[in-house]
C-alpha cells in the first residue's frame, strides 16, 4: 500500500503552548504567519510555528485539520477587539469570583475569534464549584462560557516566573510539554535532597533536571551507587564515592585498603554487586518519590 503524505504546519495559540498539526490549501505559509484555524473551543487566532513540512499521514498523532485562511486586515481588526473585551472581561470575571468567594485565581480570559464562546483559564489548589459563577457570566456575555482549571505547572507558565539560575523558567521561555522528574533524577546526579535547591516556582521538581539525566545514566552505566558492597578482584569492598567528572569510583576494602578506580577499569574487572545502596534506599522511600507530574 503506497504511503500517503501531506503538507503540514505547526501552529501555536499560546506562545510555548502545544503545537497543533494543520494544513493549508492557500499559497505557502512561513513561520510567524498569523492565521485563522479551529481550535479545541472553535474558530481562533494562531501563529505558525514550523512548515510546510511534508509528513506521512499515520506519523501525524491527530486529526489534521485545514487552516482556514491566513490573517487580513479586517481580522486583525477584529483580533485586536476581541482582546481589548477579554480584558474587560478579566475584571468582571474577577468581580464574580470575589462575590461567591471562590478560592481560585484567574490568569487570562480569551474570546474566539467569531466569539462564540470566551474561555477563562484559571488555577486553584483544589477543585472549584463554579456553577453559580457560570451562571452570572452567561447572563452577562451572552455568549458560551468556558472555564478551564490549569494545573500548577501550567500556571506559572502562563504568568511566567524567575528560576533558580535567575533566567526566566524553562516553561514561560522555551518548553511546550512537560516531562516527568522524580527524585530518581536529583538521587542520579548526586544532587543533595533539599526541596528548597531542587524545586521550581510551582512546587514541582525542577524541569532542568531532566536534560542532563541521560548523559548520567550512560556515563554511570555498570558503575554501584555510592554505599553499595562490591566484590572487586576477589574484595569486599564498600563505594565511598563515584565522582563522574574525574570517571573514577573510590573503594574502601573490607582491609582497609583504599583503591580509586577508573570507570572503565571497574567496567572491565571482574566484579559483583552484593548490597545495591541505591536499591536499597529505592524501595524504602518508594512511596516518597516526588513527580511533576499533576
Amino acid at each position: 500500500m503506497p504511503e500517503i503524505f501531506g503538507t503540514v504546519y505547526g501552529v501555536e495559540f499560546h506562545p510555548v503552548g502545544k503545537l497543533h498539526e494543520y494544513t493549508s490549501s492557500e499559497a505557502l505559509l512561513k513561520p510567524g504567519d498569523f492565521v485563522l484555524a479551529m481550535s479545541e473551543f472553535g474558530l481562533d487566532v494562531g501563529k505558525v510555528s514550523f512548515g510546510p513540512v511534508e509528513m506521512r499521514i499515520d506519523e501525524i498523532g491527530e486529526e489534521l485539520k485545514p487552516i482556514v485562511r491566513q490573517m487580513t486586515d479586517e481580522d486583525w481588526a477584529t483580533y485586536q477587539k476581541n482582546k481589548e473585551e477579554a480584558t474587560s472581561a478579566m475584571a468582571t470575571c474577577q468581580e464574580f469570583v470575589e462575590k461567591h468567594s471562590l478560592p481560585m485565581r484567574l490568569l487570562e480570559a480569551r474570546y474566539m475569534f467569531d466569539r462564540s464562546r470566551i474561555v477563562f483559564y484559571f488555577g486553584a489548589d483544589s477543585r472549584v464549584d463554579f456553577r453559580e459563577l457560570v451562571k452570572d457570566l452567561a447572563r452577562t456575555f451572552r455568549t458560551r462560557i468556558e472555564l478551564r482549571q490549569v494545573g500548577i505547572r501550567d500556571e506559572v507558565k502562563m504568568t511566567g516566573s524567575l528560576g533558580l539560575c535567575g533566567m526566566t523558567a524553562c516553561c514561560a521561555r522555551f518548553l511546550r510539554q512537560f516531562e516527568s522528574i522524580t527524585l530518581k533524577h536529583a538521587k542520579k546526579q548526586q544532587l543533595l535532597i533539599n526541596p528548597a535547591k531542587i524545586s521550581g516556582r510551582c512546587g514541582r521538581l525542577l524541569c532542568c533536571l531532566s536534560y542532563e539525566q541521560e548523559l548520567y545514566e550512560q556515563e554511570l552505566m555498570d558503575i554501584p551507587d555510592e554505599g553499595s558492597i562490591v566484590d572487586y578482584e576477589g574484595k569486599t569492598c564498600k563505594v565511598l564515592t563515584v565522582n563522574i567528572f574525574l570517571k573514577v569510583i573510590t573503594l574502601v576494602a573490607d582491609d582497609g585498603q583504599m583503591l580509586k578506580v577508573p570507570f572503565d577499569s571497574f567496567r572491565m574487572s571482574q566484579r559483583s554487586i552484593i548490597q545495591d545502596a541505591n536499591a536499597e534506599m529505592l524501595i524504602k522511600n518508594r512511596d516518597e518519590d516526588i513527580s511533576i507530574d499533576d
